[in-house]
């Protein structure tokens, strides 16, 4: 892997637009592949408030929709954005809909699984395995899914 931190990476947000991991520079980050139709989407609420709590001392959340995991993710990025703001009043940036395993991971995804490997090793288990990466842009802790958010408040709180 030719990265040197996360920074280095871009992605589409829902509007498809191309956003550079560059924007989030100095920013303590929470990555999370996110579904709609999960057992754990209801995480969206708890992710939305640290993101609101701690977003003014330099958290940023950012959530990447995924349809691998039990096609939990059918809907477009209209559908997406529209479930996300409707349900959950979602805040943070989200993007637009990627692979996180496979040959068609996202570079996004394949950079924090070889820093970060999990249970599984570099394959991601679930919706809402999270990434905390520091603001050197350097992942540095992998949640898995059913991790609440609360529950990274204590990681995040030590990071700021």
């Amino acid at each position: 892997m030719s990265a040197k931190n996360f920074y280095d990476f871009e992605a589409n947000n829902l509007k498809g637009d191309k956003t550079s991991m560059k924007d989030y520079e100095g920013n303590l980050i929470l990555v999370v592949n996110t579904a709609s139709k999960c057992g754990l989407t209801p995480q969206y609420e708890g992710l939305d408030e640290l993101y609101s709590k701690y977003k003014d001392q330099g958290l940023t959340i950012l959530g990447f929709p995924c349809n691998q995991f039990g096609s939990q993710e059918p809907g477009d990025e209209n559908d997406i954005e529209e479930f996300c703001q409707v349900n959950y009043g979602v805040s943070f940036p989200m993007f637009s809909k990627v692979d996180v395993n496979g040959n068609d991971a996202h570079p996004i995804f394949k950079y924090l699984k070889s820093e970060q490997g999990g249970f599984l090793g570099s394959k991601i288990k679930w919706n809402f395995t999270k990434f905390l990466i520091d603001r050197n842009g350097q992942p540095v802790e992998r949640f898995a899914p059913t991790t609440k958010p609360e529950k990274i408040e204590s990681h995040i709180k030590k990071m700021i």
